[in-house]
């Protein structure tokens, strides 16, 4: 329900209910320079001496849109210098990244700014991410998904909060408010904002349904928005309370033997249907990063394939790359494609391609001599490196248990592991990316995942080496 002027304190009751952020606590408050991130930063700055919070501000510009983004970036900063709060800021050409590789240009902003507020966080010791989503945004997923067909767990909508990683949360405490109670807050406080000119452009799907869908709707329904949250409240609950109980029947159920997860087929049969539908979610999600691996049709085709009683042995693929066994009673589902052996081998001076035998992996070497990169550095499967900051001969090996890298643009190390979970790697492709060393033995280059701060090229790099991978047909 909408309640004008009192939203304020709202937030600050959803904030303690929920135990969004505790005393002391250090947050990195994402601003765009728009209405709703301007007055997060606003409130939140303004309960910060009771609660003795910790807020740093963090900008991203993207470069989608030239002047109004470097109007934005300038709008932050008078924010940050008025209230006295240390500002990150980072500026992507988002672009020419695009140009590059291809991508989906909402899903790739958003994935390199997540990165960036995570760093920040890690940087600043904060243990909390504040970002201005609020409950129209929240109405529109909810629709959006029932458009493109969802279970219950879709229309949950946008979590309030979300683990992001190790020590770090991801928290939305404007989602129950509204956008119209936010802009009015903002012009009550004289805060000034930018708007966001993309988003009056009918361009992309979300910006159809704000400004197409949801205003037809509501002449059928003006309280269309309200309805949706409930609904996201509601099927949020059940949903939490249907993870509870697979996460139950799975410890209890489901075994783990030679890397393939096994349980009985009679056990399963006696299983709900909603809840066979979330162990098999489950079980695919611990073995495909793809989502559209997780999709219904897959898993109501390993479902009924389970449950089936001709024939009683089988061995399928189910899922790309994912096999799904019956012998008896006994259903395992594991990946199809095994480790191959452990292997190093020295790339040699001179050397300008190099298969490994052991996987068919081809590694190209190229050296570049004057001050511009060449075109494809961006690529995913290559690597540009500073030739006469590198420890040669380069090695390439298998991943051993334990690796760790000092990315670039972060502090310390990180576990390959983690590096390729947070990239969404598949399992069944991680033991056939191989490492690439220096002769010193430090990983300089995870390839398709990231590089080293070690041999980065700079602007007075003067030869580089590039390095490119190619996968097996």
């Amino acid at each position: 329900m909408r309640s004008g002027a009192g939203w304020p304190a709202r937030v600050e009751k959803g904030i303690r209910k929920e135990a969004l952020l505790a005393p002391g606590d250090g947050v990195v408050v994402a601003v765009s320079g728009g209405p709703d991130s301007v007055g997060l930063l606003h409130l939140l700055f303004g309960l910060s001496a009771r609660y003795e919070w910790r807020l740093i501000v963090a900008h991203v510009n993207h470069g989608f849109r030239a002047e109004e983004s470097e109007r934005e970036a300038e709008l932050v900063a008078r924010h940050a210098a008025r209230l006295g709060l240390a500002l990150h800021t980072v500026r992507l050409d988002m672009p020419s990244v695009l140009a590059a590789g291809g991508e989906n240009p909402q899903a790739a902003a958003r994935e390199r700014r997540y990165a960036f507020l995570l760093d920040v966080a890690r940087r600043t010791g904060a243990r909390r991410i504040a970002t201005a989503h609020h409950a129209d945004d929240q109405a529109e997923t909810v629709l959006m998904r029932i458009l493109r067909g969802t279970g219950l767990s879709g229309l949950a909508g946008i979590p309030l909060r979300r683990t992001i990683s190790d020590g770090v949360e991801l928290i939305r405490p404007l989602l129950r408010i509204y956008k119209s109670e936010i802009e009015a807050y903002c012009e009550a406080e004289g805060l000034e904002y930018c708007t966001d000119s993309s988003n009056l452009q009918a361009k992309y799907t979300r910006n159809q349904v704000r400004l197409e869908l949801m205003p037809y709707l509501k002449r059928y329904n003006d309280k269309l928005p309200e309805a949706l949250v409930r609904l996201a409240e509601t099927a949020g609950s059940e949903d939490s309370f249907l993870e509870e109980q697979t996460r139950l029947l799975y410890e209890a159920n489901i075994g783990r033997r030679d890397g393939a997860y096994v349980w009985s087929a009679r056990w399963f049969a006696g299983v709900h249907i909603a809840l066979q539908r979330r162990l098999i979610k489950l079980i695919l999600s611990y073995l495909a990063a793809d989502r559209n691996s997780m999709d219904f049709l897959h898993i109501e085709s390993v479902r009924l394939a389970i449950l089936s009683e001709e024939p009683v042995n089988f061995r399928r693929e189910v899922v790309q790359d994912i096999m799904l066994a019956r012998e008896y009673d006994r259903i395992a589902v594991h990946t199809m494609v095994l480790p191959p052996r452990a292997y190093v081998h020295e790339l040699g001076e001179g050397l300008q391609s190099f298969t490994i035998p052991e996987t068919g992996v081809r590694i190209e070497l190229q050296r570049l001599e004057g001050e511009d990169p060449v075109a494809g550095e961006a690529a995913t499967y290559t690597a540009i490196f500073d030739a006469e900051e590198l420890f040669l001969p380069l090695i390439v090996r298998s991943r051993l248990p334990g690796d760790r890298m000092q990315p670039l643009g972060l502090n310390g190390t990180k576990k390959v592991k983690d590096m390729f979970i947070d990239a969404k790697v598949p399992p069944s492709l991680r033991e056939r990316i191989p490492l690439i060393t220096d002769a010193r033995g430090n990983i300089i280059w995870v390839p398709g995942v990231r590089t080293s701060a070690m041999g980065a090229v700079t602007a007075s790099t003067r030869s580089r080496l590039r390095l490119r991978l190619v996968m097996p047909n």
